[in-house]
């Protein structure tokens, strides 16, 4: 069976550079949480700009929380 041989990304990349090195485990932990925050903010944006281009409030955040509880009632 062929596997396909796909090019790593620039991120994969610099991420085998940094397990070519011998880092404290200590410090791989302030890096994974570093990425997530990276990536949680980065997600928190784009849902924010979302939010923003359609106009939606909290009051449609509680209509879409409560849409399930209006079906039981039928």
């Amino acid at each position: 069976m062929q596997q396909l041989q796909m090019p790593l990304s620039n991120l994969q990349q610099e991420i085998l550079k940094l397990y070519s090195q011998n880092i404290p485990e200590e410090d791989l932990l302030h890096i994974k949480k570093y990425l997530a925050n990276y990536f949680m903010e980065k997600a928190i944006n784009g849902a924010d700009e979302i939010w923003e281009t359609r106009g939606y409030t909290n009051d449609t955040m509680n209509s879409w929380l409560n849409e399930d509880k209006a079906d039981y009632g039928k």
